[in-house]
């Protein structure tokens, strides 16, 4: 199996539920959420970790087919004391995908490709080191997309940002350029630290969106909604996505016309990609 080959290169949000927190599993799964995320890192404290890998073991045989797709194990970062286990245990459950935080090298993600042949691989770009190897990282095994960890970039950074995060700019059209160039899903944007200000999650889901993002990390159910609206595609994007699909598929392959415009492959692809994240698969 193509570890690519998962609807995760489509989800427009991404729901993270503690690793100790085993009862929150099926909720999390029932919340909307297109993805979620069972944490073992900023969520787990130090002396719970063997116990939260103990919880996911024991909940694994109890998800279904279709769940296992939705379920994304975020790891602890590469280089600390729980790593190894933690891929140990993604290859024992045959995990679909795995979310590796604080990736900073080439090396870091295809020697948890050789280890996960089978597993997609979404790095967590969450610092200096890893905003500056973008290209290499982008570029490596198995890799699904990108995501920020915005608020670890901040404080790798020294930046004191401001509540729209206009700081960060820069860094968010690096990772959306980064991932255009490998030719990968659109990244993930990072959190909004809020639970409870829906209007805030709104505009900054938005604002991934418009600068190129494809989907955006949540830390409650309650903001899983609304980033869902945020991503999916309106009327009138929908409309333009079948129309240039349609034109395509009757110039079988050639050269394609629509309103009096020359359709090229970016554009096919832009427009069957819209149809995917809204569940209209071409």
């Amino acid at each position: 199996m193509n570890p690519l080959e998962t609807s995760l290169g489509f989800s427009t949000n991404f729901l993270f539920v503690p690793g100790t927190r085993p009862e929150r599993f099926i909720k999390a799964l029932e919340s909307g959420a297109s993805g979620v995320v069972l944490d073992l890192e900023d969520a787990v404290a130090e002396e719970d970790k063997e116990a939260a890998r103990d919880a996911i073991r024991t909940a694994w045989p109890n998800f279904s087919d279709e769940q296992k797709k939705h379920l994304v194990i975020r790891t602890n970062a590469p280089g600390t004391k729980f790593y190894s286990k933690d891929l140990i245990l993604a290859q024992e459950l045959k995990v679909g995908c795995l979310l590796i935080p604080k990736s900073e090298s080439l090396d870091q993600i295809n020697g948890a490709a050789m280890i996960l042949p089978n597993t997609a691989i979404i790095p967590m770009i969450e610092s200096a080191i890893g905003l500056d190897c973008l290209r290499e990282i982008a570029n490596a095994n198995q890799v699904l997309r990108l995501a920020l960890g915005n608020l670890d970039l901040q404080a790798d950074l020294g930046m004191v940002c401001d509540a729209q995060e206009s700081e960060l700019q820069f860094a968010r059209y690096q990772i959306v350029l980064a991932s255009r160039v490998a030719q990968i899903a659109p990244p993930i944007d990072g959190v909004t630290p809020s639970t409870d200000d829906l209007p805030r999650i709104t505009q900054d889901a938005e604002r991934a969106k418009r600068i190129g993002f494809g989907g955006k990390l949540c830390i409650h159910p309650i903001q899983v909604a609304a980033v869902q609206a945020a991503f999916m595609p309106t009327a009138e994007e929908l409309s333009w996505a079948q129309r240039v699909v349609e034109a395509d598929q009757a110039s079988s392959g050639g050269v394609a016309k629509l309103d009096g415009r020359m359709i090229d492959r970016p554009v096919v692809l832009l427009a069957k990609r819209t149809l995917a994240v809204a569940g209209k698969h071409q």
